[in-house]
């Protein structure tokens, strides 16, 4: 039985965890990544082929979906846009289409199962049943350390695709693994998480300190050069930064900058998009992360049709206060994004003079982000919806 994952820019990380979740369960599959459709075709028309993908990589995926069907591929349809849009998927072209938790619905499909449609949203996994990267295969990715997030942010897929009850990953398990890679030489940490700093707890919000430095400690503990936590790949919710997680995470990690998810400087528009914190949470936590000798890379999101010219000012206003204090500023544009509160809001629309402003801070080296080609992307998804 052979198995081919088609692996794209923007789905690696998704790719690599379901491959992982397969090699370690089932040694009966042969497992192929693609990373174009011609790899794809030299592979035989028996095998199934497994997409993971979002909204904007679309119209790629129904070219490539008409080529492979008519060579009689069978195909795996998963990922948020798939999570969102099963049906349409299946009418695409797709055999078998996964929503929610991926990595037990494949493999039971692996084992025989045979469903147009395999639930994984209320049949959720418990991470420590998957590896969080393949090391037979010397596949890595940042570790995935919580799956989940409890606030249904209005404009957010998230929740809709990992749930909205918090799974964390032990630290017993992240350690073991961190361990096989450091025989790989891989002594780089990263992780993946909704939020850094509510790992742990309960809620995902509230710092669990002790959770957290257990972690940090037994990474360093066993060798691992450099930790990166509370920046890319992932962020920390502004209403979860305090002094004492900031404190304690600095004897640990080597990145100086943590990246805040702000969104907007409106308290209005914060209401609106179901934030669960204010702008005064965002001073708060860059506070605190200046006071130890971090810089705050915080990001805004720009353009929600529903936005007034004083919505725009009074964020505008905020992120000059920002970058006074010594904050980087990144900006993405509004995407209306299937399967989210906000999907038929409309497109972004950002108005010269906010894109003048916008260019003035990234010429002075004050902001950065993809929100240009994301007000693009952002009029192409409106229009396809």
């Amino acid at each position: 039985m052979k198995l081919i994952f088609r692996q794209t820019k923007f789905n690696r990380y998704s790719v690599v965890a379901l491959l992982s979740a397969v090699v370690s369960k089932l040694d009966f599959v042969e497992v192929h990544i693609a990373k174009k459709i011609e790899d794809v075709l030299t592979l035989p028309s028996d095998s199934f082929v497994a997409y993971s993908f979002m909204s904007f990589d679309l119209r790629q995926v129904q070219e490539e979906v008409k080529i492979l069907k008519s060579k009689g591929y069978t195909l795996l349809a998963g990922g948020p846009h798939a999570t969102a849009r099963a049906e349409d998927c299946l009418k695409m072209g797709f055999d078998h289409v996964f929503v929610g938790d991926g990595e037990a619905n494949l493999i039971e499909f692996l084992n025989g199962e045979r469903k147009p449609i395999f639930d994984g949203l209320s049949k959720r996994v418990d991470l420590n049943d998957y590896p969080p990267f393949c090391v037979e295969q010397s596949q890595f990715i940042p570790i995935e350390i919580s799956r989940g997030c409890p606030f249904n942010c209005a404009y957010c897929e998230t929740s809709l695709i990992a749930g909205k009850v918090v799974r964390h990953r032990s630290v017993e398990q992240i350690v073991h693994y961190c361990r096989l890679g450091l025989r790989k030489h891989k002594y780089v940490a990263r992780f993946i998480t909704p939020n850094a700093f509510g790992y742990g707890s309960k809620d995902g919000v509230t710092p669990n300190v002790e959770a957290i430095e257990s972690l940090l400690f037994n990474l360093r503990r066993i060798g691992m050069r450099e930790i990166y936590f509370g920046t890319f790949p992932s962020d920390v919710r502004p209403d979860s930064v305090n002094d004492e997680v900031v404190g304690m995470i600095k004897r640990y990690v080597n990145n100086r900058s943590v990246t805040i998810g702000a969104q907007s400087g409106s308290d209005r528009i914060l209401r609106i998009l179901r934030r669960g914190h204010s702008k005064e949470d965002v001073l708060n936590a860059v506070e605190v992360l200046l006071r130890h000798g971090f810089t705050p890379h915080v990001d805004f999101i720009f353009g929600f049709p529903f936005e007034t010219r004083d919505d725009q000012h009074e964020t505008m206003q905020f992120i000059e206060k920002l970058v006074q204090l010594g904050c980087r500023i990144h900006a993405h544009s509004f995407l209306p994004l299937p399967g989210t509160e906000l999907e038929k809001a409309g497109c972004a629309r950002l108005p010269v003079w906010l894109k003048r402003s916008l260019s003035r801070l990234a010429s002075e080296g004050k902001l950065d982000g993809y929100w240009q080609k994301q007000e693009q992307m952002s009029h192409e998804l409106f229009s396809e919806a």
